[in-house]
Parts: structure tokens; C-alpha cells; sequence
């Protein structure tokens, strides 16, 4: 008898999930329809998609939240998750919203524009279909499409992904929380700080070549920092858990070098915002990297090139330093309010210019 009833517990247990999930569904469903029904007379400048969770967290929700501090700063109504009746435009971001939710809401009259990272499968190493459920749902409700990078279209075309009318915009950060310190350490005696960060704990985000460094690099030279989540434990390295922006930003400015170690990562918000904060940069050459750092670091190939990269950037440390040119965020705003208001001939502006280079 005893068999039976487990098994009568197991399906028991299924019918009990499976309830919630339903009622779940049902809660969903009536929620957005009545904030449609409520917000059909209402407006706002800007409707924002994207899931947006308590820091820390990716890149692409710090840059969201800084865009849309900006706009707000500028006395812009922006919604998040909804497209009332009467708002004339709205961003959606990847694959992180509800897209049954943006189709209940995106309307004829209101342009939508897409902003587009990856291509996903090529920086997370494999490809689970992400890419094109973007592009199905890009092409169903994009007027327009932002990439960060000339890497991430070049590399969306490569695989036959085309997004409806692209246009570059690189990430930014917030100014108020990444920049340089007001005076720094000089490094006379003491040793020289490197620093190297990810939130995400995916192997193609650098850790065996952080980890690589850690056993080889000069302990009587250099000490190493890494912030965030490693699937692998460093020896060496003082290793710090994920934290909000505004102490990242504090342990940033009290460092030297940043160690860019991704591969194929379309436009590194944890790169900009080292750069940001006055830091030079040894990354791998590789996805959008070379666009952000320019003359501000040094690119290697090869792990076993970081020490002697390492020593160079350390002789040129001031000149690299001098060289970093992040993108401003007023600047970065307003090409995403030409892309929204379809003022395209001011989307199309020269990166290099606009990188100030």
C-alpha cells in the first residue's frame, strides 16, 4: 500500500503546482487588463520594458536605470512596464519583459524601438534559441533598434539576424556614481592595484584567465581584487561579493588598472564604468571592448601576454589614463530621444565623435 499513495502524494503535489501556476496566470492576465482599461486616458513621455530588480545586478539594468534617471532629471514622464492610451513612444529592452504584456499594450500609433544586446548565444557560448525569439519579436514590434556596439551588429548580421533599422548607441554610466576620485594614491612604493569585476558567474566572462593571472602574476608588484561571482575560487586574489553601484564605484577609484578579460561581450557596462572611474584597461580583444577603451589600455590575445602588457600599462599608466573617453550621459540620452522621436539624421552621428576621439 505504500507505493500507491507516494505516488498519489507525487501527483497530488503536481495538481497543487500546477493550480498555482494557473491562478498565477489568471492574476497576470487580469492585472494587465485592467491597467490597460485604467491607463487608456492616461500619458506619459516615455514607456520603459525592461524587469527591472533590486542592485546588484547586469549591466544592461544599471544603464537602463541611469538612462532613465536622466530622463526623468530633464522632466520627462517615463512609465515602466505600461503604454498608456496616450504615450507616444516606448522602449523595450532584450528579452527581459513580459512580451504577452508589451502586445497587449503596444499600439499602431505608438513607435516602438527595441534596444537589442548580443547576439546572446555568442557571448553566453551557446544558443538556446534567445536570439531569434529577439529577433521575432523585433521584427513584429520594432519601428527602430538600438545596438551598443558596431561589434554586436556586425556579429547579429554575420548570423543572419537583422534587426529593423538598427542604429549604434553606445552605454553609458551615471556620473554621479562613476567617476574619478578627486586625488589618487600615487604608486611610488607600494604596490599596484588591479581590479577585475562580473556579475554574471558564465566562464566566458574571464574567470580562467583571472584565475590564470592570479597563479602567475608579479605578488611583488601587483595585488588583485575581483568583485562579483566566479565559478572559480582564486588563490591569490582578495575576492569581494557583488555590491550596488555606489560602494563598486568606491572600490573602483582606489584601484589602478581594470583587467577586461570577456569574450564577445557586446558593450561591457562592468568596462565602462572601471573607465569611468579613472582606470585604464588590459582586455581581451575581443566583442565591443576595442570601441570603449581606445588609447585608454592595452588588448591581449593571449593570457600568457598579461604580465608583460601588465608592466607596459604600468609605465604609461598617467598617458593611458589621460586617453579614457567615456560617453556622456546627457550625450547618450538625447541620441536615444532622436531614436525615439525618429529624428534619425541625429542618431547617426560619428561614434568617434561622440567618443571624443
Amino acid at each position: 500500500m505504500q507505493r500507491p499513495m507516494r505516488r498519489i502524494g507525487r501527483s497530488g503535489h503536481a495538481v497543487t503546482v500546477q493550480a498555482r501556476t494557473q491562478l498565477r496566470q489568471a492574476a497576470r492576465i487580469a492585472e494587465t487588463e485592467l491597467t490597460r482599461l485604467q491607463s487608456r486616458r492616461n500619458e506619459a513621455d516615455v514607456a520603459v520594458f525592461h524587469e527591472f530588480v533590486p542592485a546588484p545586478t547586469g549591466g544592461g539594468s544599471q544603464f537602463l536605470r541611469a538612462l532613465v534617471g536622466e530622463l526623468r532629471r530633464r522632466g520627462l514622464q517615463v512609465e515602466i512596464g505600461q503604454i498608456s492610451g496616450r504615450t507616444p513612444v516606448c522602449l523595450f529592452n532584450s528579452f527581459n519583459f513580459d512580451l504577452w504584456r508589451l502586445r497587449r499594450f503596444a499600439r499602431a500609433d505608438c513607435r516602438m524601438v527595441h534596444r537589442v544586446d548580443g547576439p546572446i548565444g555568442t557571448y553566453r557560448g551557446f544558443d538556446d534559441g534567445t536570439d531569434r525569439r529577439i529577433l521575432a519579436a523585433n521584427n513584429r514590434l520594432a519601428d527602430a533598434t538600438i545596438l551598443q556596439s558596431q561589434y554586436s551588429l556586425a556579429k547579429h548580421r554575420q548570423l543572419g539576424l537583422e534587426p529593423r533599422n538598427p542604429v549604434v548607441i553606445p552605454n553609458t554610466v551615471d556620473p554621479a556614481i562613476f567617476h574619478p576620485p578627486a586625488e589618487r594614491e600615487p604608486i611610488g612604493n607600494r604596490k599596484v592595484k588591479l581590479i577585475a569585476s562580473s556579475w554574471s558567474d558564465n566562464l566566458r566572462k574571464g574567470a580562467a584567465t583571472i584565475a590564470w593571472l592570479d597563479t602567475h602574476l608579479d605578488h611583488g608588484r601587483y595585488e588583485l581584487a575581483f568583485v562579483g561571482r566566479s565559478p572559480i575560487r582564486f588563490q591569490h586574489a582578495t575576492m569581494i561579493d557583488p555590491v550596488p553601484s555606489e560602494p563598486l564605484a568606491e572600490l573602483l577609484r582606489v584601484h589602478d588598472i581594470y583587467i577586461a578579460p570577456s569574450l564577445d561581450d557586446p558593450c561591457s557596462n562592468a568596462l565602462l564604468e572601471a573607465l569611468a572611474c579613472g582606470l585604464p584597461a588590459a582586455y581581451a580583444e575581443s566583442g565591443g571592448h576595442p570601441e570603449l577603451v581606445g588609447q585608454a589600455g592595452l588588448p591581449f590575445t593571449t593570457t600568457e601576454e598579461l604580465p608583460d602588457l601588465l608592466d607596459q600599462l604600468t609605465d604609461e599608466l598617467e598617458v593611458r589614463r589621460g586617453a579614457i573617453a567615456i560617453p556622456a550621459l546627457a550625450d547618450i540620452t538625447d541620441r536615444y530621444l532622436a531614436v525615439l522621436l525618429d529624428e534619425t539624421h541625429e542618431a547617426h552621428d560619428d561614434l568617434e565623435t561622440l567618443l571624443g576621439r
